[in-house]
């Protein structure tokens, strides 16, 4: 319960910290404004390979934006806490991704964003081979500036 707790409130700080700052060769996914992102806005980027195979498993999907190299699905903010995202895949913290021109591809009927980070991670892991792992083994693949 306290676990349950303390990520209540570390959700509800992260939402109201600003998004990131683009640094060179990065941009943050724009989500559109009709949406509700009060949980903050973190993304998921696998390989465009397993892109339509994500999507057409998934229980629900929220934004998902898409460049030749990666589809990138927008989770709340600290979806990487207690999980292993698999080394194919880009934790990008703020939704800020490399500039690769990525545009929205889906925009849900919700007036939510978001695509649940825990049906996300496990399709991810089960599409890139991987078991999932509930406690960061070495953390998540951070995307950085370069």
């Amino acid at each position: 319960m306290l676990k349950n707790a303390m990520s209540h409130l570390l959700g509800a700080r992260r939402s109201r910290e600003p998004g990131c700052v683009p640094a060179g060769g990065m941009v943050q996914l724009p989500v559109p404004a009709s949406l509700s992102a009060s949980l903050g806005c973190d993304a998921v980027g696998v390989p465009a390979r397993y892109g339509f195979r994500l999507m057409s498993h998934l229980p629900r999907t929220g934004c998902v934006f898409a460049d030749a190299e990666r589809w990138w699905w927008i989770v709340p903010s600290g979806s990487d806490l207690d999980l292993d995202w698999p080394s194919q895949a880009a934790y990008a913290r703020g939704a800020c991704v490399p500039a690769v021109r990525p545009r929205l591809i889906h925009q849900p009927d919700s007036r939510t964003p978001y695509t649940p980070p825990i049906p996300l991670f496990l399709m991810v892991c089960q599409v890139t081979g991987v078991a999932p792992s509930w406690a960061p083994a070495g953390g998540p693949r951070v995307v950085s500036a370069p």
